[in-house]
């Protein structure tokens, strides 16, 4: 259950993976089931198009409080502020923490280092089978490996959001199951999560969600306008 995860959650995932709609998600939920307190940082600074903050104001209003990866919410490199560091220490917060997923993206968390404590912290891979660069178990367990290298964490859980946006069926959801399992069963490290968009998967029963890893959630889209 997303209450019994460490305190400091910090999702990544590749280019493509979803990984910010899955954040924005996870916080949402989490905020309506814990009664502690909550931070939301935006520290991706690859891309451009898809940014957690710009949803701050529904974050925002739920209680959360979200910490911008630039003060200038309309620069195109954004920096993140000091303001990141204090959620680490504050033991009354959860912390969720937005990374970008590539060498740059989790080179950020290297001025933070001194302050991830291992024991307290998740760093969830977001896995779309249906991207080139993850799109097999081999390419899963290439990316795994530079996440970890250029963050210095390990992976302690998959998330399976394999979907082609809004053409997404059941199936594709099982075949991303299947394919992350095996990368699981080489790693050993659990799919933590397996999402899909209700509006969108139509088809999905509670026997599909039977046969899915991990717990099951049912997200919307924060970040995707309807034409997209």
């Amino acid at each position: 259950m997303i209450t019994d995860d460490k305190r400091v959650r910090i999702i990544t995932g590749h280019y493509g993976s979803g990984k910010t709609e899955f954040a924005v998600n996870y916080a949402t939920i989490l905020v309506r089931l814990s009664d502690r307190k909550l931070a939301f940082a935006d520290m991706d600074i690859v891309n451009v198009y898809f940014r957690s903050r710009e949803v701050r104001k529904e974050i925002m209003a739920l209680g959360i409080r979200m910490i911008d990866s630039s003060a200038n919410t309309s620069a195109d490199l954004p920096a993140v502020p000091a303001e990141a560091f204090a959620p680490f220490e504050d033991k009354n917060y959860d912390y969720i923490i937005d990374l970008g997923g590539n060498d740059i993206g989790t080179n950020v968390l290297g001025r933070y280092k001194k302050f991830i404590n291992s024991e307290e912290t998740d760093f969830f891979m977001v896995v779309n089978v249906f991207r080139p660069d993850t799109m097999n178990v081999e390419k899963i367990l290439k990316v795994k490996e530079q996440l970890e290298n250029t963050s210095g964490l390990k992976v302690t859980g998959f998330v399976n959001n394999s979907n082609l946006v809004r053409e997404t069926k059941s199936e594709n959801i099982l075949l991303g199951d299947e394919i992350i399992s095996e990368a699981s069963r080489i790693t050993g490290i659990p799919i933590k999560y397996t999402t899909y968009v209700e509006e969108v998967v139509l088809d999905m029963t509670s026997e599909i969600k039977a046969k899915l890893s991990g717990e099951v959630i049912a997200m919307k889209y924060f970040m995707r306008e309807p034409w997209m």
